[in-house]
């Protein structure tokens, strides 16, 4: 028997289901509406907007007035002195040469010196010639460029799930490492990294420093790749607004910026200043990496007269959604100099629409600028002293930190525009102050301030994993001087190659590319050498402007039972048996090679016994002092 249906129920109930459904389809349709309304409007600033520090032009301070004047030796101490004489907290005392050569030649190389030129500069004492030496040197040049590469989120792959070979990428990291070497302006090597291509056509070199803008993770087997491009150009551009700006603008893909005065408009008008080129459709083959740089398979950026897909903005960062229609231009709070990148006042409008990131490059490296010679200011400073003037080094915003020595910090920046620009002179100019020769030695009236932010002692700092790996193979005699080229694959464990697909990591044939500088070694993004990986390398998915310092288990690990750690240990001892056969002279030794000082009485007489108990006692002293504190700290 069939059952009734009541057709009065039934069709009341289908007609309250078609309001209903109504009713949720007009209010979709009016929420779309309201949300493209918004898009429409901007807040408008204010005075009270740009009256943070960070959006006002630098400005020289007079050098402050001091007490003790004698301990000043750069301009830089005056500043420093001052507001510790106004805490009533004194300097500390000069560090010994040993540990300050030790510290000043890792800061700069990223190596540690070797015995030769420790005896060296025992014998003249010329600490500044010891800076000139260092800041001469290929190996300056390659430690610099890894503190650049961190920011630019360098790797030779693409991330994600199939985490494709990038086989031309080391091409931009060489470009770093030369650029630095040569001490190219820093204006310079900004504007040939946003717009190389628009600025010097005719160079190769300068399409390979845009490389820095598609340093970024990518998808390209997207099956959309209209959303495969706007993920990258978001990415760009929030990037160049955390790398070059220290603002986070990537906060307003979606929306206007709940904290700083930075609009949704304000990053699509950034945006727009990429958006005339196309740069995903070159083909990326994985037997390219030998080919001419200037084919069109290089994944980098070609100036072209063509003007887009125009610049607009997407309702709720969404790809599918077009907004309005904009101009490119510059975060309106940053840009006292009110310069629109279409003004015909700019210099390049002739050009018409093709030359956005030129514009865009000038105007960021103006020497008015309010935030890019501080932040570069900022970056040098935190990787001498460990934290940044402004502790927040990506965040110059409402919600960072405020600087602790502002009129230091704005001096610092118009010296460092003054001086054209110069990396090298900006740190000749802070490693040889008073303030970073000081001993590393605490106070007793620290308590006045316990995080060391007025810098009353030198603050003791851990070397990253890539120092601390380049500084044992330096120890042991057994570091590579070959530079450049592709990036090289040393062997990784057993366990380890398990986990991932046999073609993405095939270990270099030519055992001395296994002890390149780390900076040669292939990065990939889903993979990390486990050394490094304990020491906090970065992922590489995004700008990294500070790294981490974690103190772990995994570090202790693999310092002691690595392969790694335990060739080396073999290589040193084996090494200093070679120039001596006496054991107290061994010990001696390796003690300079890892600690850059000779063993104190009592390390020489406990040493000694281990070394006389065992055949493979001078290998466990080794292994010892490379897991020593002392080894991967510096004072």
């Amino acid at each position: 028997m069939r059952p009734r249906v009541c057709c009065r129920r039934s069709s009341s109930f289908a007609f309250a289901s078609l309001r209903l459904g109504a009713n949720l389809f007009l209010l979709l349709a009016t929420a779309i509406v309201i949300a493209d309304e918004a898009a429409k409007t901007e807040p408008e600033l204010n005075d009270s907007d740009r009256e943070h520090w960070a959006y006002q032009t630098p400005k020289r301070a007079a050098l402050p007035e001091v007490r003790d004047a004698a301990w000043c030796r750069t301009p830089v101490d005056r500043f420093i002195l001052a507001a510790l004489e106004g805490a009533k907290l004194q300097p500390a005392e000069s560090a010994a040469p040993a540990v300050l050569l030790r510290r000043v030649t890792f800061d700069l190389t990223g190596l540690p010196p070797t015995p030769e030129e420790i005896a060296a500069f025992e014998r003249s004492g010329d600490y500044e010639a010891v800076v000139d030496r260092l800041l001469a040197s290929r190996a300056y040049a390659e430690r610099w460029a890894q503190h650049w590469l961190d920011v630019a989120r360098y790797a030779d792959s693409d991330g994600y799930e199939h985490d494709i070979a990038r086989p031309e990428a080391w091409r931009y990291r060489d470009w770093v490492i030369d650029a630095l070497d040569r001490d190219l302006s820093i204006d310079d090597f900004l504007r040939l990294q946003l717009a190389g291509d628009e600025l010097r056509p005719d160079e190769p070199q300068a399409a390979v420093a845009t490389g820095f803008l598609l340093c970024g993770p990518d998808m390209p087997d997207l099956n959309r790749q209209d959303e495969r491009r706007s993920m990258v150009l978001n990415e760009m551009t929030g990037t160049v607004g955390s790398a070059l700006l220290g603002l986070q603008v990537g906060c307003a893909q979606c929306h206007d910026h709940k904290f700083e005065p930075i609009s949704q408009a304000d990053f699509y008008r950034l945006r727009a200043c990429f958006e005339t080129a196309d740069f995903l459709s070159q083909a990326r083959k994985e037997d390219d990496s030998e080919k001419d740089v200037t084919s069109e398979k290089w994944r980098v950026f070609r100036a072209s007269k063509k003007v887009g897909e125009p610049s607009r903005l997407w309702v709720r960062g969404d790809f599918t959604r077009p907004g309005p229609t904009l101009d490119a231009g510059y975060p309106r709070v940053a840009n006292l100099m009110n310069v629109s990148s279409t003004s015909s006042s700019s210099a390049a409008a002739a050009n018409g629409d093709s030359t956005r990131r030129t514009r865009l490059a000038e105007w960021l490296t103006t020497p008015e600028h309010p935030l890019t010679p501080r932040v570069f200011v900022n970056r040098v400073w935190q990787e001498h002293f460990g934290f940044g003037l402004v502790r927040t080094s990506n965040d110059f915003g409402y919600l960072g930190d405020a600087p602790t020595h502002p009129e230091l910090f704005d001096w610092l920046a118009r010296e460092f525009v003054d001086t054209g620009w110069s990396l090298k002179k900006l740190h000749r100019l802070i490693v040889t102050s008073a303030v970073y020769r000081q001993s590393s030695t605490v106070a007793a009236d620290s308590k006045a301030d316990p995080e060391n932010r007025l810098l009353a002692h030198y603050p003791r700092r851990r070397l990253d994993g890539e120092a601390i790996r380049d500084a044992m193979l330096a120890a042991s005699d057994g570091l590579s001087d070959r530079r450049g080229g592709p990036g090289v694959m040393p062997p990784l464990p057993k366990e380890l190659l398990g986990t991932i697909r046999k073609d993405h990591w095939k270990t270099s044939k030519d055992e001395e590319d296994h002890r390149r500088r780390s900076i040669y070694l292939f990065v990939r993004r889903n993979l990390r050498l486990p050394l490094l990986e304990a020491f906090d390398r970065p992922d590489t998915m995004a700008s990294c402007t500070r790294r981490n310092r974690s103190t772990i288990a995994p570090q202790a690990l693999v310092l002691l039972n690595s392969e790694f750690a335990q060739e080396c240990a073999a290589a040193l001892a084996k090494f200093v048996g070679s120039q001596t056969s006496q054991p107290e002279q061994q010990i001696k030794l390796a003690y300079v090679r890892t600690l850059g000082r000779a063993p104190t009485d009592r390390e020489l007489v406990e040493a000694n016994a281990l070394v006389d108990a065992d055949p493979a006692g001078l290998e466990d002293l080794c292994l010892a002092l490379f897991n020593l504190n002392e080894f991967v700290y510096v004072d």
